[in-house]
């Protein structure tokens, strides 16, 4: 450890930050996490990524949103389910989340330490715990995963009850009647089409005229369209000009003139970095207009070499999945460990309602880059799992290089959808073909029926290959009787 206390001090203890502590535990180096929360696990299993999806889940079973299309808009009543019906399976899933990761810390001899971190040199960092005392440590290597934090404009009246950011958002004491959504990012799309299906009156503000832009269009007009269906009143390009804090309600003020009421506003317009309380002047760090770090995104590391930094503190694309395969490669690095690069192709998830998930490029990217490419579609209602599911929507969007054609890209809308995305992401870092759709036989019934429907859709269409039309050729012989 050349003389210091530890060979990797991890600040923070979220997707990143956990998988790289458990990698240094495996490699048998000294490590240590130090979080300021009093229970592991960062935004992500506290406030962000586990809560909202758990909420999600609640609400979709609880609303009996699944079987309305068999049973109708009453087979479950909104009325029935009160705000502690969804933070009850809420905090059993949390303090789950919190027992599984103490016990593979423990399990990996990874230390742990509440406090406050910040440098105070290159290989020194200051702990303040909240019982007061302030304990110095040094490392070879840092990593920094402190994640974000929400961004609270001043000009947005936040009380905590009416008026709330994404992180109070889980602790409203009661389902408002009406909801206002301002952001039309992630965070503030997932909220605002869960709390529409326990029919909820929500309506979602975006100040530019378009939103989710790395989405496939098609796919975001689909959605779209299924979101206004589904009870969601979407306001886009107009920015807010007024909020005000009525006592018993929300007035907000648009700069088209529109007026918004509402019971309840969740302002959802952005995060920051949290690294303003790290001093990253003490080691040289520079971070930029929302205190984001930049890194090598080979090794994650910083300008500082013996500094890394993962998560959601880099930037995009901030999902917990990725964050964990780059705390786990950023571990290796530090540690000089030789380890499998990442894959080229990830899957990105909403976890809205419906769900939309996509893998590789969009539409709109390939005719930027002047790709030939051929599209085949194939919607949930023409599987027969959607019938017996009772699907009235979904669509699962493939696009294939009519050069190569290799699968260059997948979007899906529906129920399933970021379980279906694997099966793309899997044949695409594989290289793999529209053929393989073509070929290859899929359960059913089932949803990942789409993909064969959507092959076959494109298939039909596209120029039939050299080597297909020799084979073919040689399989035909004149003792053939079908000659």
């Amino acid at each position: 450890m050349n003389g210091h206390d530890y060979d990797l001090i991890i600040i923070g203890s979220g997707p990143s930050g956990r998988a790289a502590a458990i990698q240094a535990g495996k490699l048998k180096r000294r490590v240590l996490v130090i979080d300021r929360k009093d229970r592991l696990g960062g935004v992500s299993v506290h406030t962000g990524t586990i809560p909202s999806k758990t909420l999600r889940e609640t609400m979709l079973n609880l609303s009996g949103w699944r079987e309305r299309s068999f049973y109708g808009l009453s087979y479950r009543v909104k009325d029935r389910i009160s705000a502690e019906d969804l933070k009850a399976r809420l905090h059993m899933t949390l303090d789950y989340e919190v027992d599984v990761l103490e016990h593979q810390f423990n399990r990996n001899h990874v230390d742990t330490l509440n406090g406050l971190a910040r440098f105070v040199g290159p290989h020194e960092i200051e702990v303040a715990t909240e019982a007061g005392e302030t304990t110095r440590l040094t490392a070879s290597k840092f990593l920094i995963a402190t994640g974000t934090k929400t961004y609270r404009p001043d000009y947005v009246p936040f009380n905590g009850r009416t008026v709330v950011d994404g992180d109070e958002f889980l602790e409203m004491e009661a389902i408002p009647r009406s909801l206002a959504v301002i952001g039309a990012g992630v965070i503030g799309v997932e909220y605002a089409t869960m709390f529409s299906a326990l029919d909820v009156r929500v309506t979602l503000i975006e100040p530019r005229e378009t939103f989710l832009d790395f989405i496939d269009r098609r796919l975001i007009e689909d959605f779209t369209h299924q979101i206004r269906e589904n009870g969601v009143d979407l306001r886009l390009g107009s920015a807010v000009e007024r909020i005000e804090d009525a006592g018993d309600h929300v007035e907000i003020s648009l700069a088209n003139k529109r007026h918004v009421r509402a019971e309840m506003l969740l302002f959802a317009a952005g995060r920051m970095g949290a690294t303003s309380a790290l001093n990253l002047d003490a080691v040289g760090l520079k971070t930029d207009h929302r205190n984001r770090i930049a890194v090598d995104r080979r090794t994650y590391q910083t300008a500082v070499p013996h500094i890394y930094a993962t998560g959601d503190v880099i930037g995009h694309p901030s999902l917990a999945s990725t964050s964990l395969q780059q705390g786990r490669v950023a571990a290796c690095h530090a540690l000089e460990t030789p380890t499998l690069p990442e894959s080229p192709w990830y899957p990105y998830g909403i976890y809205s309602v419906p769900e939309m998930s996509t893998c590789g490029m969009s539409e709109e990217e390939l005719q930027e880059r002047g790709i030939p490419y051929e599209v085949g579609v194939a919607r949930f209602r023409e599987t027969s799992r959607g019938h017996i599911m009772g699907l009235e929507h979904g669509m699962l969007k493939m696009l294939l290089s009519l050069k190569t054609r290799r699968v260059l890209g997948v979007q899906i809308v529906g129920e399933g959808a970021t379980e279906l995305i694997h099966i793309a992401q899997a044949v695409m870092n594989l290289k793999g073909t529209v053929d393989y759709f073509v070929q290859n036989t899929f359960n059913y019934p089932t949803l990942a029926e789409a993909y064969k429907i959507a092959g076959l859709d494109a298939f039909n269409r596209m120029p039939i290959p050299e080597e297909f039309k020799v084979r073919r050729k040689e399989a035909i012989t004149p003792e053939d009787p079908q000659n």
